[in-house]
């Protein structure tokens, strides 16, 4: 099976080739990693465009700055492997993340994986009371659990490319890509595997484009209406 990577980058250019390399060493020859660039202030399109002339699996587009939803949106519609993993600029894909989602899909004929990973400061190390992010959040199951506290992020998902004609395109209204493809999926039926094993070195170090910190509670339920209009309206 062809392999997609759809990542959104934006004023990435310090973490942003720590982070392809971590994932170009998994990928086959025929993979594909697809990065929608949103106008940024630092040098992160040109050095994705110099490291796609090194490797032609990078592929760089270059995104219409509307935020990261639609930035994702972008690199998404672009991938045309069989399953399709969702990255952000500034993690790092631990050595068996592929080959253990990859196992899921097969073994237990996955439509959605989302895996588990370790929180870390910005050089890498884990943060004490962060290595296991599923039970940190109380990663779970349920649709009605994922719309009042998400479990599905986006760095840590991915899923079948049948699966996409299901959630795309993203509606407007939605706060995030990653709760909104997880609950749809969870509504259709989609076969999901929660992968217990850490895959993923989550990268906090203050200029994230998605933070691990709650949002106002007026916030939060705002989102939360916008999200059930738009599940209703789809």
């Amino acid at each position: 099976m062809k392999i997609s990577v759809a990542m959104a980058a934006y004023n990435g250019e310090g973490y942003i080739l720590e982070q392809l390399s971590s994932i170009l060493n998994q990928l086959g020859e025929g993979d594909e990693v697809i990065v929608s660039v949103d106008p940024s202030e630092d040098n992160t399109l040109n050095v994705i465009k110099a490291l796609s002339e090194l490797d032609s699996r990078v592929k760089p587009l270059e995104g219409e700055g509307k935020g990261l939803v639609r930035n994702f949106e972008n690199a998404i519609e672009h991938c045309t492997g069989d399953i399709i993993f969702l990255s952000d600029q500034d993690d790092y894909w631990l050595e068996d993340k592929v080959q253990t989602v990859m196992r899921c899909f097969t073994e237990q004929q996955a439509d959605l994986v989302l895996h588990n990973c370790t929180v870390t400061d910005s050089f890498l190390k884990p943060i004490a009371g962060s290595e296991d992010f599923f039970a940190l959040r109380g990663s779970q199951k349920g649709y009605w659990k994922n719309l009042i506290k998400n479990s599905y992020m986006g760095c840590c998902m991915a899923f079948r490319k049948e699966l996409v004609r299901e959630f795309m395109p993203f509606p407007q209204e939605i706060p995030m890509h990653d709760q909104w493809i997880g609950l749809i999926a969870q509504r259709c039926s989609a076969v999901i595997v929660f992968e217990q094993k850490p895959l993923l070195l989550y990268r906090r170090h203050g200029g994230n484009a998605s933070d691990t910190k709650h949002a106002s509670l007026a916030k939060m339920l705002q989102w939360r209406i916008k999200l059930m209009q738009a599940l209703k309206q789809r």
